[in-house]
């Protein structure tokens, strides 16, 4: 066999790419699966934004920067909702979704043998684009008692002279904890104390969240922090692959170094489609959240009955579920799998802090997750 990079050694196929094979097999063969596993939303995107991309008709290469009107758009986005000004010559880059940013980012300001901050629990991919360009995660442990926010005290006593990046994402997947601008003040000082750049993934903020807050509205935030987010969640545009990272030109100018090499531009209607999304008004987020808000109370209901307990503050499109003491969360999650045909997600997928919760996705409608409620209704009794 040809041998593969040693970059690859330590990088493991991502989770849901394994399990949702296994899941598919299992189909294959006659089961019923429900799946409430992944965060991929079923509902539409705005018939405004469909009707944008049908009438598009240019097909050459498009700007590496994303055309004007766009980053247009998401500074009057960004200025409307979260209080930021951003200039969009140079402050804005669109990206083919937020997950390439994770790994432009990490190219643009990680070198071999640097580290970067991981939370845990956390999104995984982090950890494995770290690996990928040769730096090292170190991972800071979230707990349910510090609301899982990061304890900067305890990672001060760690060695962080090697360390370049820290990931945070609030509002925070898979918990659902939401962020405050308490918190974001103590990021922005820590990363101006030890010279960190203070990353704030923020695709949820817009989810069962009637805050939403980016960490660039905190005073000097630019001079240490950047954002990625997305449309992914907020206007139900997962596949059409649309994010952006903002922040000071400086950052946003050594990223697209690497982005520039990589791709040559986000499809032209796709643009036209993000435009009419990010200038929708804010009854868009209400019609969405009175799904979801149902969507939640049927999956709590579930909780009930498998005697899991949650936190009824949380935003975003899960339910982080703790389960009964003694159990494990593959053990648990595999057994409502096999016996009762509906995948969730258990809590290891996103570290060790997870072991002990299972995460429901709401990305399913409320009667399907009704019919897992009723098949979950005897659990525990044989």
């Amino acid at each position: 066999m040809f041998p593969t990079a040693n970059r690859l050694n330590n990088v493991k196929e991502y989770y849901f790419s394994i399990k949702l094979r296994e899941v598919r097999h299992l189909m294959d063969e006659g089961k019923p699966i429900i799946n409430l596993g992944i965060g991929s939303p079923d509902l539409d995107p705005p018939a405004e934004v469909v009707s944008a991309l049908k009438s598009a008709d240019v097909h050459g290469y498009q700007s590496y920067q994303g055309i004007p009107e766009l980053r247009k758009s998401i500074a009057s986005f960004y200025s409307k909702y979260y209080q930021v000004d951003l200039d969009y010559r140079n402050e804005i880059l669109p990206l083919m979704g937020s997950k390439e940013g994770i790994l432009h980012i990490s190219m643009a300001f990680l070198n071999q043998g640097d580290q970067a901050l991981i939370p845990d629990p956390g999104y995984p991919t982090y950890a494995s684009v770290t690996r990928l360009v040769e730096a090292e995660p170190v991972s800071y442990p979230l707990k349910e008692d510090k609301k899982w926010w990061p304890d900067l005290n305890e990672i001060e006593k760690k060695d962080l002279s090697k360390v370049r990046i820290m990931w945070v994402n609030y509002p925070h997947m898979p918990t659902g904890s939401n962020g405050s601008n308490t918190l974001f003040e103590e990021l922005i000082a820590f990363g101006k104390k030890h010279n960190i750049l203070i990353v704030n993934d923020n695709p949820y903020s817009f989810i069962l969240n009637n805050d939403p807050k980016s960490i660039l509205s905190i005073p000097e935030a630019k001079d240490v922090a950047i954002e990625l987010n997305s449309l992914s969640k907020t206007f139900n545009m997962a596949g059409w692959r649309v994010g952006m990272v903002v922040g000071k030109s400086d950052f946003i100018e050594a990223i697209l170094k690497v982005k520039s090499n990589m791709d040559s531009g986000m499809f032209y209607g796709i643009q036209q489609g993000a435009v009419k999304a990010l200038n929708l008004s804010r009854d868009w987020f209400a019609q969405l959240n009175e799904i979801y808000e149902k969507r939640r109370k049927a999956v709590w209901e579930i909780c009930d009955k498998i005697n899991c307990t949650y936190d009824k503050n949380s935003t975003g499109l899960f339910v982080w579920a703790k389960i009964p003491a003694g159990k494990k969360a593959s053990e648990m999650t595999d057994e409502i799998l096999y016996k009762y045909d509906v995948f969730i997600t258990p809590g290891t997928v996103f570290g060790d802090q997870g072991e002990g919760y299972i995460r429901f996705s709401l990305c399913v409608d409320v009667e399907k997750i009704l019919q897992v409620s009723n098949r979950l209704s005897k659990y525990g009794t044989s």
